[in-house]
């Protein structure tokens, strides 16, 4: 899936968490409570990795690490599009810098 493609789908997925949130709680999450939210996922992937190290052992880890890895992108190209950033520009750009860096 091209870049575009990721962060459209992240939009639609989004727009339906709007709806469902506004059902439920009559109104959506802020932006400040999605960022929230991928702490969370974060800190679910961090339990994860360790339990690839061997000390948190889980059933179904690998397929559970890529869960997280997909929210974690999810939460990052829904913040980066609230602040009307492009993520995709600004990641080359930053692999650009950090190499740069890394050859002086």
């Amino acid at each position: 899936m091209e870049f575009a493609a990721l962060r459209a789908e992240a939009r639609a997925v989004r727009a339906r968490y709007a709806e469902v949130e506004a059902d439920r709680y009559g109104r959506s999450w802020t932006t400040e409570e999605i960022m929230i939210g991928f702490v969370g996922d974060v800190g679910d992937l961090a339990k994860l990795v360790q339990g690839k190290a061997g000390v948190r052992p889980t059933a179904d880890l690998d397929a559970k690490v890529a869960h997280e890895l997909a929210d974690c992108l999810w939460s990052l190209l829904t913040l980066a599009d609230a602040y009307d950033i492009d993520l995709e520009r600004a990641f080359t750009d930053t692999m650009a810098e950090i190499r740069a860096h890394l050859d002086d």
